[in-house]
């Protein structure tokens, strides 16, 4: 039984919690990154910039269009619509006559943007999206739908409205810390999106739905506690009791890729977080992965990243440094 080092190990050392170790590994994050709050007949239109989108309604009620949906969605108070690589979209509600009111959403989120705000009479909306490195990317742009909506009236939204409210109130606040907090309640938002979402509706296959999936779970947890070991489908078949073709069967339908695919692209996860936050040589990265030879294990890593492990090391590290650096400037 291989005993994964630290670079391999989470550092909860939750393996049942499949769906956190993927967050940290694809390192996902809730930015909250605007705000509003008005009254009367309004709209708000913008073109999305990120890949993925998010838009809570706090108070009140909105109709929100984008490209690519079956048609408008109606936003209730404590609703949330996810945008999945949309390019362009029009929020509008409010009620009484006269001319709409153009409304352009500040661009951070003191709390003088939403001083005054009344739940009794003014929609109130927050806005944010999902920062992730290229592989949470690939996997969470996958495992959604172009548009969802997540609706507070669902039973699995009730820790939801509980967040949108703490949120809300810390925005308006004005208390010592509340950036921190924010940001913390921005986590907090998203991980309760996904989960509601994931307990109202049909997920397209992919990894969200693989990781919920009660009958592959078993399996799963052996590819993600030992990924250097050599898997066979006969065995991982047999910790999910099924037979070997009812699991593949079950596995491609639920993940959109067969088992053995999965286990490989799982490895390539690992080896990007080590590569980017250890030391560890590419060869004994190879050999705790499973891998024959460190020629092996770069091969099917360029196959499947685009381009060397030691390319992508210093590549992703020049990048943070950049980063950084800019953030002190």
């Amino acid at each position: 039984m291989i005993d994964g080092p630290h670079f391999l190990r989470d550092s909860t050392e939750m393996v049942d919690d499949q769906l956190s170790e993927v967050f940290d590994l694809v390192e996902v994050r809730g930015v909250l990154s605007g705000a509003f709050a008005v009254r009367g007949p309004w709209v708000s239109r913008a073109a999305i910039e990120s890949p993925l989108k998010f838009f809570a309604m706090v108070c009140g009620r909105a109709r929100l269009t984008t490209d690519g949906g079956d048609g408008p969605i109606e936003l209730e108070p404590g609703d949330v619509a996810i945008l999945n690589n949309r390019s362009w979209l029009e929020l509008a509600g409010g009620t009484g006559d006269g001319p709409r009111r153009e409304i352009v959403p500040a661009a951070d989120l003191p709390s003088t943007h939403l001083a005054g705000a009344d739940c009794g009479t003014d929609d109130v909306v927050i806005g944010g999206h999902v920062d992730l490195n290229p592989a949470g990317q690939a996997l969470l742009l996958q495992a959604l739908p172009p548009v969802g909506h997540v609706r507070a009236s669902a039973a699995a939204a009730t820790n939801l409205r509980g967040s949108l409210d703490r949120l809300f109130d810390e925005v308006t606040g004005n208390r010592i810390g509340s950036a921190f907090a924010i940001r913390q309640y921005g986590q907090l938002l998203l991980l309760d999106v996904l989960r509601a979402y994931v307990d109202q509706a049909e997920l397209p296959p992919g990894w969200l739905r693989l990781l919920t999936d009660e009958r592959l779970r078993p399996a799963l947890r052996l590819m993600h506690a030992e990924p250097g070991k050599p898997w066979g489908l006969a065995e991982l078949a047999r910790a999910a009791t099924m037979s070997r073709t009812s699991f593949a069967e079950r596995f491609r339908t639920t993940a959109g890729i067969p088992p053995l695919t999965y286990l490989n692209r799982w490895r390539m996860l690992l080896a990007q977080r080590a590569l980017r936050d250890s030391d560890v040589r590419v060869g004994s990265l190879a050999v705790e992965l499973g891998y024959a030879s460190e020629s092996a294990f770069s091969t099917a890593f360029k196959r499947e990243v685009g381009e060397s492990p030691l390319r992508y090391r210093y590549r992703v590290r020049d990048e943070l440094s950049a980063r950084a650096e800019s953030v002190q400037v």
